[in-house]
C-alpha cells in the first residue's frame, strides 16, 4: 500500500508540477504535512542533496523522498511516479501538437503555461528561502552571491555549488 500511494504522490506532482524540479518544492511541502513523510527541515536537507547532486532535482527528490520512506523499491516507484506523467503527456502531444502549434487558442494556454511555471518557482524560492534563512549571515550570503551571479553570469552553476558549500563551512 506503501508504494501505491508513493506512486500516486509522486504521478500527481508530475503532473501538476509544471517547469522543471524546483516546481516540484510546493508539492512536495504539502506532501510532507499531508503524509508525514517528513517535515520541512528534512525537506530544505533534501533539496540541498538533490541540488549537490547530478540529474535533474526533482527526480533526485522522488528518488531521495522514495528511498527514505520505501528504500530501494520506493525510490523506484517515487520516480517512476513523478516521470510518468511527463511521459504520458509528451507522447500525446507529440501526436497532436505539430498540427494545432499556429492556433491562437493553443499559443495564448502556452502563454499562460510560461506565466504559472514562473509563480511556482517563485513560491518554491519563497519556501526554501523561510527554512534557510536563519540567522543575518544567511542573509548576507544571499545578498553577497546573489550580486556574484548577477555580475559573473558566465560562471558554471558548479563553481556556485562549491563556493557556497566552502562559505557555508567557513561562516557556520
Amino acid at each position: 500500500m506503501l508504494l501505491l500511494r508513493l506512486f500516486w504522490e509522486f504521478f500527481k506532482t508530475g503532473l501538476f508540477a509544471i517547469g522543471g524540479g524546483m516546481a516540484t518544492v510546493p508539492f512536495l511541502f504539502r506532501m510532507g504535512e499531508s503524509t508525514g513523510w517528513f517535515d520541512a527541515s528534512m525537506l530544505a536537507d533534501m533539496i540541498a542533496v538533490s541540488e549537490s547532486t547530478p540529474g535533474p532535482i526533482g527526480i533526485n527528490m522522488a528518488t531521495y523522498v522514495g528511498f527514505t520512506v520505501g528504500q530501494i523499491p520506493g525510490a523506484v516507484v517515487a520516480t517512476l511516479g513523478l516521470v510518468a506523467p511527463s511521459l504520458i503527456i509528451i507522447l500525446i502531444i507529440s501526436v497532436f501538437l505539430s498540427n494545432f502549434k499556429d492556433y491562437p487558442i493553443v499559443k495564448s494556454v502556452l502563454t499562460v503555461l510560461r506565466a504559472l511555471v514562473i509563480g511556482l518557482l517563485l513560491y518554491a524560492f519563497w519556501q526554501v528561502a523561510r527554512i534557510a534563512m536563519v540567522d543575518v549571515k544567511s542573509y548576507v550570503m544571499f545578498a553577497v552571491f546573489a550580486v556574484l551571479a548577477f555580475c559573473f553570469k558566465k560562471v558554471h552553476p558548479i563553481v556556485w555549488i562549491l563556493l557556497g558549500a566552502v562559505a557555508g563551512l567557513l561562516l557556520f
